[in-house]
Parts: C-alpha cells; structure tokens; sequence
C-alpha cells in the first residue's frame, strides 16, 4: 500500500509499506478521507518523531475485523479515534480525559496518510464511530477536530449570550465560530493576518472581523458595547496572541488557549488583575469520545456545516503541496487528503 512519510515540512514522501495485519480485537480500514490539521505541520512537535506517517482526522470503511470483533462488520462506514482515553484511571473519573496516559500513548497503525490502517483493539472498543446515514467521508474527517472545539467550549463554560473573540481564523477558529454561533453566542469576533481567511470567517460564521495588529483591545470595546469578550479563545500559535487575549477579556470571563507556543515560551499573566476580576485562564488540549459523540451530531444535523470549509481535496500523490498549503498560510482552510481517489460520498 502506499503511504506518505513525514520527514519534514518540506519532505513527505510517499512510499510503499505492507498492508498490516491485523490481530484479535483488531480492525482494518480503508482511508477515504483524511484531513490534514495544523498540528502536522508543527515542525518543532513533529520533526522529533520522524520519519512518522501521520494523519489522523480519517473516515472510511471498514474491510477486515478481526477475531472477537462483533460490534462492527466489514463494509461500514466509520470515523476512528487515533488516541482514546482509558475510562479508568483517576484523571479520567475526574473528567480530565485527555490528561489520560493512555490517551497520550495510543494511535493506529500506520497513520491517516495511508490507504489502510489498522486500529488496535483498545481504539476498536472506545474509538470507532459508524458514520450516520447521509454523512459523507469528507463530513467525517471534521469529527475529531470540531470534537476538540466542543471539548475546548464546554471546559471554558460557555452560556448564550456570550460574545466571542477568536485569534485566529484558521480550521480552529473557523470551529469556534460556527460552534460558538450554533450555541447561541451574542457578538462573534474574529482575526487573522491572512484576508482570505477573514473574508471566509465573516462569510460562512457571521463575524465581525478585523486584521490581526494595532490595538485589538479597543476595537473590541468599540464593536461590543464598551465591553471586552467574554470568551476569548487564541488559534494562533504565537506568544503575541496569547498576550493579546490577556488584554481583551471581560471581567468574569475566560481565555480558552486553544492553540499552543513552541515549547521554550513563557507568558506572563496579570495574576493581581485576574484575580481581582475573575477572570479564568482555561487550556484544551484533544477530545474525548463523548466529545466525538456531540461534534458528530452537530454535524449530521447541519448545525455545524463542514462541508464549506474545505478548499483544496487532493490525491495522496500530492499530499506535499497540500503540507505547503497548510504550513505555509496561504489561501487555504482545509485541506482533505484522498488515498483511493474522490469518493462517491
């Protein structure tokens, strides 16, 4: 089968590896569509592990189960969970699921950017979801990410109502627009650096845009009333963003850190400021299959319309200009990888 292996951003080949097998518990898939999110193009989190086959916002069907399998059948539809929490552990029973060892040490064989896949028996029993009736494969590549954006709002405790500034219109932010107003939200607000990407946010979200720099702070207030955002949530990895949300948020409201900085970054918080004004420093990392759950009814309900974000569907032999297309900003959103070419739905 072919697969594409990441050496860098500049380097994804794609190469010939054998079909794995599978074992008890196991399952093969056929990738139909995989999607290609901006933590792959993460050179500082990625280029450490490679050569890597990465990939993992995939739908497609189902093709071997292996002994012991009964809940599943060859032939299905399925979105699948790459990392799946234990359900057991002390943090999990705290809710805290993606803070789960087992989750930070879970992943299918190879990765989404191949043509097949197998899922380990523990993603078998807690991360397969058969896609609804009339959810196509391109639908099904959004589960995972709109799962993290759910997950990301529910822990920053959003009400309707609320307004909402979102640094960073890219895949992320877009999530955050449409789920915020699919919840209800008061105002929605948004930046980017990139027009492409403001034009799509005020188009498909319905948000009051502006370009990144100046004094955000002020527009805000200007745009809302007086007042600044309730929820501001940063999609933008850079340290200026995350300074920039510490001077927009409300008294009483939160900062959802969404995206993440390189490693060696420091921010400093107003502790005193904060403090005196409740105000609430919240960071989401993954989703939880509940998570899954809720972001796949949002989406087959049209609650959350996917289907417009995606630019560019391109073949896994051009699966390097989709990474220069990601990592490189352009006039680009999502970007949906095709191992076995355009499916018929």
């Amino acid at each position: 089968m072919r697969v594409a292996v990441y050496y860098h951003n500049e380097d994804v080949r794609v190469e010939e590896r054998p079909v794995p097998a599978i074992g008890p518990g196991e399952m093969l898939v056929r990738v139909m569509a995989s999607g290609i999110c901006g933590s792959d193009v993460m050179e500082w989190y990625r280029r450490r592990k490679a050569p890597v086959v990465l990939g993992h916002e995939i739908a497609g069907d189902v093709v071997e189960v292996g002994a012991g399998v009964e809940a599943y059948r060859e032939g299905q539809r399925v979105f699948v969970s790459h990392h799946i929490p234990c359900n057991t552990c002390r943090l999990c029973l705290r809710g805290c699921h993606t803070a789960c060892e087992t989750l930070h040490t879970t992943n299918y064989d190879p990765g989404g950017f191949a043509e097949y896949l197998r899922v380990p028996a523990l993603n078998v029993d807690r991360g397969v979801f058969p896609l609804p009736e009339g959810m196509s494969y391109e639908e099904g590549v959004f589960i995972e990410p709109l799962a993290c954006v759910v997950r990301g709002q529910r822990l920053a405790g959003f009400q309707p109502g609320w307004s909402v500034l979102v640094l960073g219109s890219g895949i992320s932010g877009m999530l955050h627009i449409l789920l915020a107003r699919a919840q209800g939200a008061g105002l929605i607000m948004a930046t980017d650096v990139n027009p492409f990407r403001l034009s799509l946010a005020e188009g498909l979200g319905g948000a009051v845009v502006r370009a990144a720099g100046g004094d955000t702070a002020a527009w805000v207030r200007e745009v809302n009333g007086g007042r600044l955002a309730d929820l501001v949530v940063v999609c933008a990895g850079v340290l200026s963003a995350f300074e920039e949300a510490l001077r927009c948020v409300e008294r009483g409201g939160v900062v959802l850190c969404f995206a993440t900085t390189g490693p060696d970054e420091k921010l400093s918080v107003p502790l005193n400021e904060f403090w005196r004004n409740e105000i609430k420093l919240m960071p989401s990392y993954g989703n939880a299959p509940l998570d899954a759950v809720v972001a796949m009814d949002l989406i087959r309900h049209r609650r959350v319309d996917v289907l417009p974000l995606i630019t560019h569907r391109l073949p896994l032999e051009r699966i390097q200009e989709g990474f220069r297309l990601v990592a490189g900003g352009g006039p680009s959103l999502k970007v949906v990888i095709e191992p076995h070419g355009r499916p018929d739905s």
